[in-house]
């Protein structure tokens, strides 16, 4: 088996932004994502978020594609949270989610940011945030409340997939 070290961050949000994730609930959620990671051999190294939307550091498996990752991430998150009622309304996440690779440099430095998710969204909106994220010019369309994402020729190092 090859020996592989490919970190990637995700980020993706729940269905129309809407603050679902409660700070009662959260905890809750990213426990039950990052079991259920490790009963799918994903490597989920840190998970945080906000009312909104979630962080993931991963390091990737030979085996495994971006896609794939994300799927089983958010379809099993998403049924979870509805059967075990852990919101008023419907659960869902956007179709839609953001990756890019991490230098394993950066990786000390991106747990801190994901750790500090909630004193910097104190301070910050999710959209605030991704209008500013360097290098990579995503384009938010507040009345479709979802990210709309630049062509992969302009970014090379993003991985956009609408599930």
């Amino acid at each position: 088996m090859p020996h592989l070290r490919v970190w990637i961050h995700y980020v993706w949000s729940t269905k129309k932004r809407k603050p679902l994730m409660t700070k009662n609930i959260r905890r809750q959620i990213f426990d039950h994502i990052r079991e259920n990671a490790k009963t799918k051999n994903i490597h989920l190294d840190f998970i945080n978020g906000y009312t909104e939307h979630v962080h993931c550091l991963i390091s990737m498996n030979a085996n495994q594609t971006l896609a794939e990752i994300a799927q089983l991430i958010k379809g099993e998150s998403s049924f979870w949270i509805n059967k075990n009622k852990l919101t008023r309304e419907k659960f869902g996440w956007q179709r839609r989610y953001w990756a890019v690779s991490v230098s394993h440099s950066d990786v000390d430095r991106v747990r801190d940011y994901i750790k500090n998710q909630e004193s910097h969204h104190q301070q910050q909106t999710y959209a605030k945030e991704v209008e500013s994220i360097p290098n990579f010019s995503l384009n938010f369309d507040s009345s479709r409340t979802e990210m709309v994402f630049p062509s992969i020729s302009k970014v090379s190092f993003c991985h956009r997939v609408t599930m």
